[in-house]
């Protein structure tokens, strides 16, 4: 008999992880409704707005209380920044809050329409920052050579979008992703545009490291079910490509032998 194939973690800096699912924490009702979410997905890193998140430096609802630093592995990101200067500034702030926490997920994006990153400020913001001593997770477009570049100059993951963030239109350039893969020795985790459960999984089919969703759970009517989908749905698919997919064929072939047929 065939053994499975043996699973090796999520390795991201250092880090050890066994959940592929990243999440947000943004667009639920109330903290309340986040805590449930991020627990029914299995998630282990959670990702949060530092510009627009009490983490205590605020009266008022704190989020470390319902997400603790001691359950899950905080992923800072700079989400709201356009500029290079404003994306590190964001990073060493969280870094202030978080008593020298340095994994960081950074986006610069370009414009309020299409949330599209600003490649430039982002390579600018990346190498800044790792001089620094920061661990950088970085979302980017799907461009293979942004993708290697961002590799290069030592980012820990790079995080092409699947589509505009907010979209859940799913993957909407896979052949893309495909090369990245290819290319790319560092994790490659999908990050915007995630819709539904078959778009996680179809990601994880390609062979990326995991997946980042945030509205895709958020906006769901009943978000603590889509969580446990989701969840399910990185497990089918990271096991799909592990056990690597049928060849695709273009005639029909039996799945029964014709050989020794009776009568």
């Amino acid at each position: 008999m065939q053994k499975a194939v043996a699973d090796k973690p999520l390795k991201i800096a250092g880090r050890t992880f066994s959940s592929r699912l990243l999440v947000g924490t943004g667009k639920y009702r109330d903290f309340d409704e986040t805590a449930l979410a991020v627990s029914e997905s299995g998630a282990e890193i959670v990702t949060f707005a530092v510009r627009r998140t009490n983490l205590g430096q605020d009266e008022g609802p704190n989020l470390l209380d319902v997400i603790s630093p001691e359950r899950y592995t905080l992923l800072p990101n700079t989400a709201g920044c356009y500029t290079a200067k404003d994306a590190v500034r964001t990073c060493k702030l969280a870094r202030e809050l978080l008593d020298g926490h340095n994994l960081v997920k950074l986006e610069v994006l370009g414009d309020d329409n299409t949330l599209y990153p600003n490649v430039v400020e982002t390579l600018k913001a990346a190498e800044e920052l790792i001089q620094d001593g920061f661990d950088v997770m970085v979302y980017t477009n799907d461009d293979p050579i942004v993708a290697k570049e961002l590799e290069r100059i030592g980012c820990c993951a790079v995080m092409p979008l699947g589509s505009l963030i907010g979209s859940g239109l799913g993957l909407s350039n896979p052949h893309a992703l495909t090369i990245i893969l290819d290319g790319l020795e560092v994790p490659v985790i999908v990050d915007a545009g995630i819709g539904t459960a078959s778009d996680a999984a179809l990601a994880m089919e390609l062979g990326c490291a995991g997946v980042l969703m945030n509205s895709a759970i958020a906006h769901a009517k009943q978000p603590i079910l889509m969580a446990g989908a989701m969840r399910m749905a990185i497990e089918a698919g990271r096991r799909a490509y592990l056990a690597e997919r049928m060849p695709r064929r273009v005639r029909a072939n039996p799945s029964s032998p014709t050989a020794g047929l009776i009568g």
